[in-house]
């Protein structure tokens, strides 16, 4: 079983290579919750995941054992990073086995530290059964992401630094995929602090280490789905599983909109760039999931910041959309000259900023004469958006919202 110790051995490995990431105050998140909140950002560590860590720990304990042949990983893409920049710090080659999924940014990252990269399966699983083949085939090391006790030691070291800074935190907020980084910081955390609480926070797209650990026994999903793509983890670890039902305090889950909210705040008002499964611990905070005494100081592990732009994008149209700064309308009005700029005349007239405007004319849901608009608005709030609509009404235009 795996120790206090343990986890400091690693950190003595670890440390001439990570980074010992910031743990400042979250003024706003603090204000919002009720608690005294301080945020662990994982996302700015090398590799910009925590998972540098526990990869680092476990190839380095290979190459003092006098291992030093290729090895082999499975991952979504933090963890693929992690083992990618460690081999290439030993000198060893390393092929990382991804799903189909996989954001190009991870992609990427991995193939920039020099390891070769394989797309086989639609989600870590699938991925992972082929990486076992594939290592037994080559002769190479497979490097679990978090069923591996060198690897749950490194993850644990975030502990450590935490601590280290804020000795006096009632409670340690991390984000569960498979369950390394919680395991290892909850045997870290109470052996250094019994009273510490440690709660864990998951997608509820991935429900498989939240389900098990309510139900005491390991509890598979069918599939998964989330914009969590780094806790995106079908099947339950037993090893990871036993720790965290012996040291997790409490287990929360929080839904995609919940998530995406929470990525958008840290961006707006934390100025910090985080990935899904980096914001799930926050989202837990944000929107009241976490069951402590008011004014609790707590730290909120940010585990990693690798986001593919594409879906920062959306979150960030949908965010503006659900919190009423964005606006999108489709008007219906007669097609003759002058009735377009009628239009845009009224949202001059409200202090609607036209950001994207379509002309249709040629739909078949159109009556002959008709034309649709579809126009996107920025706005300033739900009042707002009312007198917008309460304009185009007294108007005499057609419309729907979107």
């Amino acid at each position: 079983m795996l120790d206090l110790n343990s986890i400091k051995k690693a950190y003595s490995r670890v440390s001439e290579v990570v980074y010992n990431t910031p743990f400042s105050y979250a003024p706003v998140l603090s204000e919002m919750s009720g608690y005294e909140v301080y945020l662990k950002k994982e996302n700015l560590q090398r590799t910009g995941a925590f998972k540098l860590r526990g990869a680092f720990n476990k190839i380095a304990s290979l190459v003092e054992d006098g291992q030093r042949g290729g090895v082999v990983a499975a991952s979504a893409g933090n963890h693929a990073q992690g083992v990618a920049f460690s081999a290439k710090h030993f000198g060893i080659e390393a092929t990382i086995i991804m799903p189909e999924s996989t954001p190009l940014v991870k992609v990427s990252g991995v193939k920039d530290f020099g390891a070769k990269v394989i797309l086989h399966g639609a989600n870590y699983d699938e991925a992972y059964a082929y990486a076992v083949v594939f290592g037994k085939e080559n002769g190479y090391t497979f490097v679990h992401p978090f069923t591996d006790d060198e690897v749950i030691s490194g993850q644990g070291t975030v502990t450590l630094e935490m601590l280290q800074e804020i000795p006096d935190l009632d409670a340690i907020v991390i984000p569960v995929g498979g369950g390394g980084l919680i395991a290892g910081m909850a045997i870290a955390s109470k052996a250094i602090n019994p009273n510490i609480k440690i709660i864990g926070v998951s997608s509820l797209g991935a429900p498989a280490m939240k389900n098990s650990y309510h139900a005491k026994t390991p509890q598979d999903t069918l599939s998964v789905r989330t914009i969590a793509d780094g806790i995106a983890v079908r099947d339950t670890s037993p090893k990871t599983l036993e720790y965290i039902i012996e040291n997790v305090d409490s287990f929360y889950g929080v839904c995609e909109d919940e998530i995406a909210s929470a990525i958008l705040f840290l961006l707006e008002r934390q100025k910090v760039l985080v990935e899904g499964a980096g914001a799930v611990g926050v989202a837990g905070v944000m929107h009241g999931k976490i069951d402590l005494p008011k004014g609790s100081k707590i730290g909120i592990v940010l585990s990693g910041g690798n986001i593919d732009v594409t879906m920062l994008s959306l979150i960030i149209e949908k965010g503006l959309l659900k919190s009423s700064r964005k606006m999108k309308l489709q008007v219906t009005l007669i097609d003759k000259s002058g009735a377009l700029k009628a239009l845009t005349q009224i949202f001059t007239e409200i202090d609607a900023n036209i950001v994207q405007i379509g002309y249709d004319r040629t739909s078949i849901d159109l009556q002959f004469g008709d034309a649709h608009v579809s126009v996107s608005l920025e706005t300033k709030g739900k009042e707002h958006q009312e007198q917008i609509r309460a304009k185009l009404k007294e108007n005499g235009f057609a419309f729907i919202q979107m």
